[in-house]
């Protein structure tokens, strides 16, 4: 089969801020340890039986199962064996047969918009160690716990339902089974997530309750019960993604309370008289908590949160990571900020490092090496470099994400590459407009391959549409130096032009007018004909195709693939228990330009986005400067999700 090749260079959101780490607390002295080893993201752990504990790790690329033993922090965890072909693992839980069990979505469900996620199992103590699907076929499953006895299974369970797209609470089902016969699930609760078991009786979950108030909720499964699911947290603060002591007299919780901390905690709430006991607000106030865990014998809770300053470990934010792709002809490449775009001879990339006051343009050396400022103290976002001038970078200046007639400016941004040295941060430049004032929201330009036209989206006729204009002298009063590519009622936005100059590829909803969340991708040629749209969720007019948001499309150099950033894959992990995640349905996809041949580049909890393809095929990441002092410091800046913290 044909695969594309090359170097796709993009970037997550809030994703290299993490820098998280595995903390345990001792319940009885407030004492805090740390249980990983400070290298790169390790999140969702659980104890094991002999006092080791397994988690996830992204030191290898991806999402990787790893396990460590309390204490030896500064050693190297031992790496567990996971799906071969997957490249997102999660909840791992090592039981008492040596039985490692976990979440991959490695196996593609039959229809788009259906959820990827299963649950696994392998024997460790089996030397083929087979991998084992514990999940029925063609259903989606989350979160899954153990009981006490290693008997039961709970999970949040999507089942075989099409991915209804939303974000805020998915819907699942908690669901039980017996380790020693899956197949046989019962329904014990609708809509719930992140279950946790108490002995082998009870199951506690968390969900979303009428009031708005993120709580816990329980349901007993002896035979007697005819109780509904019963709520246990008040409303008044968030709770989620419980654990159970096997007591059954307490819970550990994630909270947040509004007005009282910013922060998101972990609190032990007692069953028998409905309080709250804070465990971590006094030890760490100004991180967040996430996901806890207890152990066996009820005396430590676990979870992760931003490793901080005063800890061995990674404390600089590298320009530029490596991730592993499942095309082994294309390499991925993480960078540190939005909307990246390779000089004409790659060995420089421009990039926005955030859309504040403080935002701008930033240069990187393609190896991640160096990193200059070459606008500050302006909003810029999205960037073109000039495929004809190694001096030129085409950008768009003011607020994102506004409506059509608020100003936003298309700008012809010139340097000296002279001024490129180790000992400078800041680089001096040229800002021109192209754009005339009063004219809307213009932005998203690219550059044409012989560098003498810029393609844009502008607002200026009251919706959003395309336009090209000269590239060096902007358009005049007059009209000249402009002109429309395309019109209609609908919004058409984030052109590419193809490097052979032959296409330029964009997203709109002009299949849908009315629905301004759903984007397809197509194409159209310079001089406005043979525009089409590129089939890839479904034909126009179908279900599937009212559905997609296709965006950030780009071409590849030969200008037969292109990448893009899709909703198609629907959600791989429960949104409420990861922080930043405005749209958890940011995959990079590749697909040719007659639309077949689609491949998923990307899967995890994350939103991945605005891809590009790097303008040097044969990049060579093996000297990657990773680990270099260049870079942002680590300070566990992001926040949780706009839903979560706005008014109820």
């Amino acid at each position: 089969m044909e695969t594309p090749r090359g170097t796709i260079i993009f970037t997550t959101i809030g994703r290299t801020h993490y820098g998280f780490d595995v903390f345990s607390l001792n319940i009885a002295t407030s004492v805090e340890r740390r249980l990983t080893d400070g290298v790169s993201v390790n999140f969702n752990a659980q104890f094991t039986n002999d006092n080791n504990i397994v988690f996830v790790s992204e030191r290898a690329g991806s999402a990787r199962l790893y396990k460590t033993r309390p204490g030896t922090e500064n050693s190297k965890p031992e790496q567990l064996p996971g799906a071969p072909d997957s490249f997102f693992h999660d909840r791992p839980i090592l039981t008492h047969n040596n039985t490692l069990y976990f979440i991959s979505a490695h196996e593609q469900p039959d229809r788009h918009f259906k959820n990827w996620t299963a649950l696994y199992a392998v024997k460790l103590n089996d030397d083929e160690r087979e991998i084992t699907r514990v999940t029925p076929l063609n259903t989606a499953d989350f979160s899954p716990a153990v009981s006490k006895s290693g008997e039961l299974f709970a999970i949040a369970s999507y089942g075989s339902r099409s991915w209804g797209g939303e974000f805020h609470e998915i819907n699942t089902d908690i669901v039980i089974f017996k380790a020693s016969s899956p197949e046989k699930r019962v329904v014990v609760c609708e809509n719930g997530g992140w279950p946790s078991w108490s002995g082998d009786s009870t199951v506690f979950f968390h969900r979303q309750a009428n009031d708005g108030w993120w709580s816990i909720f329980r349901v007993d499964l002896l035979e007697n019960s005819k109780d509904l699911p019963i709520r246990i947290t008040p409303p008044g603060l968030h709770c989620f993604t419980p654990a159970a002591f096997h007591d059954g007299k307490r819970i550990a919780v994630a909270t947040r309370r509004r007005g009282v901390n910013n922060h998101r905690h972990i609190e032990i709430f007692n069953l028998e008289n409905k309080t709250f006991t804070p465990i971590t607000e006094s030890l760490n106030p100004s991180f967040h908590h996430y996901n806890p865990f207890v152990s066996s014998d009820s005396e430590f809770i676990g979870y992760h949160r931003f490793r901080g300053d005063s800890t061995h470990g990674e404390s600089i934010i590298p320009n530029l990571e490596s991730i592993i792709s499942p095309i082994k002809t294309l390499r991925l490449l993480r960078v540190n900020g939005s909307f990246p775009s390779s000089s004409p001879n790659g060995d420089l990339i421009a990039l926005n490092s955030d859309f504040g006051i403080n935002g701008g343009i930033k240069i990187v050396k393609s190896d991640g090496s160096k990193r200059w400022t070459l606008i500050k103290d302006r909003t810029a976002f999205y960037n073109s470099w000039s495929p004809t001038e190694r001096h030129v970078i085409y950008t768009s200046l003011g607020p994102i994400f506004r409506p059509a007639g608020i100003s936003v400016q298309i700008a012809r941004v010139k340097f000296d590459p002279v001024n490129l040295v180790a000992d400078k941060e800041e680089i001096p430049c040229e800002v021109k407009f192209l754009t005339l004032e009063n004219t809307g929201n213009n932005a998203f330009p690219s550059c044409s391959p012989d560098g003498k036209s810029v393609v844009f989206r502008s607002g200026r006729s009251g919706y959003k549409n395309l336009y090209i204009l000269d590239a060096v002298n902007g358009e005049s009063n007059g009209g000249d130096g402009i002109r429309r590519l395309t019109e209609g009622p609908w919004i058409d936005t984030m052109p590419c032009w193809s490097p052979k100059g032959d296409l330029i590829g964009f997203s709109s909803n002009r299949h849908n007018p009315t629905n301004t969340e759903a984007f397809g991708a197509y194409v159209v040629r310079p001089d406005g004909s043979g525009l089409r749209r590129i089939e890839i969720a479904g034909p126009e007019g179908s279900e599937e195709a009212a559905r997609e948001r296709v965006n950030h499309v780009s071409f590849n150099k030969d200008g037969d693939w292109l990448v893009f950033t899709a909703n198609l894959g629907g959600i791989t992990a429960e949104p409420v228990t990861i922080p930043n995640q405005f749209q958890p349905y940011g995959d990079l996809y590749v697909v040719k330009v007659d639309g077949t041949g689609l491949k998923r580049l990307t899967w995890n909890g994350y939103e991945d986005g605005t891809p590009t393809w790097h303008s040097v095929d044969d990049l060579d990441l093996s000297g990657l400067s990773l680990n270099g002092q260049d870079g942002d410091k680590l300070e566990g800046q992001f926040e949780e999700p706009l839903w979560i913290t706005c008014d109820i």
